[in-house]
């Protein structure tokens, strides 16, 4: 089976938990920009699906991440960064727009903890996005 779908925005990677003390009690909390991305992510990935069974099995992510050219650019290097001469090297990494993306999968496309991830290809270009 092969699910397909584009999160709208721009790519974020997955931000650090930090620790919280709530009634003198220590807790992890995942920043809520993490949380609303791993959402975006479910939801564009629920639409995909169109009812279809969870993935029970090994799976394969590829994942294409469109980075937006810095305004900063004069024209010449915008158009070498679109041709993909150049590639980003800004933030979000790659591994971590991947984290963001696999949490986010986890109980709507791939069953939680039953699936297990074979492979990951990961690619990261200038677009106009």
């Amino acid at each position: 089976m092969k699910v397909e779908f584009i999160v709208p925005g721009v790519p974020q990677g997955k931000g650090r938990a930090r620790i919280i003390k709530i009634a003198g009690h220590s807790r992890m909390m995942t920043p809520e920009k993490t949380v609303s991305y791993e959402s975006l992510i479910a939801w564009t990935a629920h639409r995909a699906m169109q009812g279809a069974p969870l993935i029970e099995g090994p799976v394969s992510v590829t994942l294409d991440i469109d980075c937006q050219v810095p305004s900063s650019w004069g024209l010449p290097k915008k158009r070498k960064a679109l041709a993909g001469l150049i590639y980003p090297t800004t933030r979000p990494d790659a591994d971590n727009v991947l984290k963001s993306i696999a949490d986010g999968l986890n109980g709507i496309v791939e069953g939680p903890g039953r699936c297990r991830r074979i492979g990951n290809v990961c690619a990261r270009a200038h677009s106009n996005a």
